[in-house]
């Protein structure tokens, strides 16, 4: 038998097509410009182009104090705002080996956990319209409204919210937010069901995802993919588990997986991760009235204290699992109250990076959700 040709060797090179999707185009979710080489409709060879929104903001972190920077933070990957206040105030705690009170860790955990289905609940919501399920949209964003909601009455704002300090977090709750909280879990709940009544063996939904996007976790791995992205192809790492933070060691939850490593698999892990996230957050509530200690640890204060905090000179890196995976920050000090050096493991440029891998060989209305499925946020990847 003939050895398999690649697109490229069977077709002559005039017939042959660049196109370029973005970086204008709401399929790209983001100022993202896709370079695709295409034979008629099959793509021989994708290219992610990615610089159109560069800020500067690890640049910007090593010009003011350490407080400065975390709405720098917030505003990388907005749609996961408290968990990158997360990643950078951990790494900055390990580096002065700041202990954090258990009422401030209940408190950070039902904000990176309220976070985490806001997050995925927007993804789904944009996938649904990539696919073609406006539904879809509309549905989840009914529910990440009141999860939004829950969050401006915790922290003061609804979308970069600036909310962890340096030994714990901005400020407390109160009984009324904890009991709208339990509501809220409930109403998620039924609203995941609609969804997966609506999606999961929806013979559209199930014919356009599964077999689409393929990678495996040898592939995943290489790349370093992590999150959802990765945990689909059948890998149980989760930060939460493998490296504990903010108490996580203390609640029961499972890792959901999956074998295929498909696009499917990438929305079954998601829709898993929505139902743990919430059984995090009922474990939270109900620890929150005989949490010991207070909001913030005594070792640092607050206002002007928080202001003028530094660690001692050295350096150290942080990592938590962010919604779309290991997010990562490395803090050198010098011992004065700026950071000498702040950079981000930004975990949508790892899982950006495989693209071209997982659309080769794919129709161009596939590589479409393929890219939608990885859930990459620009701001994460132009920092």
């Amino acid at each position: 038998m003939a050895e398999q040709q690649t697109p490229s060797e069977q077709t002559p090179k005039r017939r042959l097509m660049t196109l370029n999707v973005g970086p204008q185009h709401p399929a790209t979710h983001g100022v993202l410009r896709m370079k695709m080489l295409l034979d008629g409709e099959r793509i021989v060879d994708a290219e992610p182009i990615i610089g159109y929104l560069h800020r500067g903001s690890e640049r910007l972190g090593e010009m003011g104090t350490y407080l400065q920077f975390i709405p720098y933070t917030d505003r990388m990957d907005y749609l996961a705002a408290i968990h990158n206040n997360m990643a950078f105030v951990h790494a900055c705690e390990k580096l002065a080996d700041l202990d954090v009170p258990p009422r401030a860790n209940v408190l950070r955990v039902l904000a990176q956990e309220i976070n985490r289905v806001a997050s995925h609940l927007i993804w789904m919501g944009t996938f649904g319209i990539d696919i073609g399920a406006m539904t879809t949209f509309f549905w989840c964003f009914r529910d990440r409204e009141r999860a939004l909601r829950l969050l401006e009455r915790m922290t003061g704002t609804r979308l970069t919210y600036s909310y962890m300090r340096f030994g714990g977090v901005k400020h407390d709750v109160d009984e009324d937010w904890i009991q709208d909280t339990r509501e809220w879990v409930d109403q998620v709940r039924e609203g995941i069901q609609e969804l997966d009544d609506l999606l999961t063996e929806n013979d559209i939904f199930v014919a356009r995802t599964k077999g689409t996007g393929v990678v495996s976790t040898e592939q995943a791995i290489d790349y370093g993919m992590t999150g959802p992205n990765l945990r689909a192809t059948g890998k149980a790492f989760d930060l939460r588990k493998e490296e504990p933070y903010a108490s996580y060691e203390t609640y029961d939850f499972d890792v959901p997986t999956s074998d295929e490593g498909d696009v499917f698999a990438r929305y079954a892990c998601r829709m898993a991760e929505i139902e743990e996230s919430l059984g995090i957050v009922e474990q939270a509530c109900d620890r929150w009235a005989d949490a010991e200690g207070n909001h913030l640890s005594r070792e640092v204060g607050e206002g002007s204290s928080q202001f003028r905090w530094s660690p001692p000179e050295g350096e150290a890196y942080g990592r938590i699992e962010s919604p779309r995976g290991e997010l990562g920050c490395l803090v050198v000090s010098d011992g004065s109250n700026q950071p000498y050096r702040v950079k981000m493991r930004a975990h949508s440029f790892s899982n950006l990076s495989a693209i071209s891998e997982l659309a080769r060989g794919e129709l161009i209305q596939d590589a479409i959700i393929t890219l939608g499925s990885l859930d990459i946020v620009l701001g994460d990847i132009d920092r």
